[in-house]
């Protein structure tokens, strides 16, 4: 990440899907001390969609994640006297300790493993909540998922929480794949293998109702609205390319809808918790996808995360 960040902003701790424990409390808290949170994407609560109960496409979004600081340069972190950005997603969890605000701070009701619990944070939230809030997937759909990494197979386990009839996951690693069938899908497809809007078409009996695209590969997006039945439905969640061609006659003359989606359109204090529920009551085996690392171990937890080697990679640390 810090790679590809402006050399202005670093040094600069990252980190966004935290775990811990409260040690201390603001007077705008709503966690009690001894408490384990989970830290997930600020949001103001103030603008219009945060008041609608949408935090995640929260006005002033970018500032309170992606800046990396209190919006102004300054910061409460220092490192032998020099200045530190913190603030990350509004927590900069790669720390022992983190400062986080009252809305991305959210309390577990009994104790999670925190290796389990840290993906509830972004790509669990972002994959299940597709399927399920953004969606509203249910027993008549067939969904197709192309990619099956940490969101793609939460959106796959979200499916099959829903109860749809077909759940197809598409990803060239043979692994993941084998991942994606114990998970819940129904069918797997390799997309070197052939036509792929046709075999989704055998697969799905006439082609997926709902496609999640989790690559943000033109190419991919092309392929997820070929498969698609009329009326069909595409949700974006990759994050790579910033622009994409797309088919308008395409999905004029087949009535298609195309929404982004941020975050599985969650209500985050509302919906990790019910997400840790289904993982206590393994309905999410999200041991299948976590692969732990030591924090000290952070060269090699990047190395399978770029590799593909683990699906969902999880430093963990001691104080």
């Amino acid at each position: 990440v810090a790679a590809r960040w402006p050399a202005r902003k670093l040094p600069m701790v990252f980190g966004h899907e935290g775990v811990g424990t409260v040690v201390e409390t603001g007077p705008q808290a709503r966690v009690e001390i001894g408490r384990q949170v989970v830290l997930t994407f600020a949001s103001c609560g103030r603008c219009p969609n945060c008041a609608a109960a949408r935090p995640a496409y929260c006005d002033h979004a970018t500032t309170l994640n992606m800046r990396g600081d209190r919006a102004d340069d300054t910061s409460a972190l220092r490192l032998g006297g020099i200045p530190l950005r913190g603030g990350f997603f509004g927590q900069s969890s790669f720390a022992t300790h983190v400062l986080a605000g009252p809305s991305n701070t959210v309390p577990l009701a009994e104790p999670l493993d925190p290796a389990l619990a840290a993906p509830l944070a972004c790509s669990v939230q972002t994959g299940v909540g597709t399927v399920l809030n953004a969606t509203s997937a249910g027993a008549d759909d067939a969904v197709v998922v192309f990619g099956a990494g940490g969101v793609g197979l939460s959106a796959v386990m979200g499916a099959r929480i829903a109860g749809c009839r077909a759940v197809v996951a598409v990803d060239p690693n043979v692994e993941r794949r084998s991942v994606a069938t114990e998970l819940g899908a129904t069918a797997v497809l390799d997309p070197t293998d052939g036509d792929v809007a046709a075999h989704l078409a055998d697969l799905t009996g006439g082609g997926p109702t709902i496609a999640v695209d989790t690559t943000a590969l033109p190419s991919v997006i092309a392929t997820a609205l070929a498969a698609l039945r009329s009326c069909g439905a595409l949700a974006l969640v990759g994050l790579g390319v910033l622009t994409a061609e797309l088919p308008v006659g395409l999905i004029m003359a087949k009535g298609l809808r195309v929404r982004g989606v941020i975050e599985g359109d969650s209500d985050p204090h509302a919906f990790i918790p019910y997400l840790a529920e289904l993982t206590r009551r393994g309905e999410l085996p999200l041991e299948k996808l976590v692969t732990r690392f030591a924090f000290d171990d952070f060269g090699a937890a990047w190395a399978a995360a770029v590799s593909g080697t683990a699906i969902k990679p999880v430093l963990t640390m001691t104080r």
